[in-house]
């Protein structure tokens, strides 16, 4: 929230297992957690310290990107289309950089 106390939110984030704070040009907030750090730990420290996250989700961020050319970025789109129509499948990462593909 653009009210929120960015030295408390980086204190509490921080002292809870947090790796960093990232102001954006909106007034929010990203915090931000690494795989062996507890998210939940930071989100309940954040909430008991009455700084409510708007949203509080584990992402995956790929240490390497992969520049694809259109004929590989046109069959992993269709493998990523057909892994996220599987019922199973909640989410689905990618670590390829896709090119322009305007037809």
């Amino acid at each position: 929230a653009p009210d929120t106390d960015e030295d408390r939110l980086m204190e509490v984030a921080l002292e809870s297992g947090a790796l960093d704070v990232i102001a954006d040009d909106d007034g929010s907030f990203l915090v931000t957690t690494a795989a062996d750090r507890s998210f939940g730990e930071v989100v309940d420290a954040l909430r008991a310290a009455a700084l409510e996250p708007a949203n509080a989700e584990v992402s995956m961020h790929p240490a390497t990107i992969v520049d694809l050319d259109v004929e590989t970025a046109e069959r992993v789109t269709k493998l990523i289309d057909h892994l996220e129509d599987l019922d199973d499948v909640q989410q689905v990462f990618s670590n390829a950089r896709f090119p322009d593909m305007a037809e």
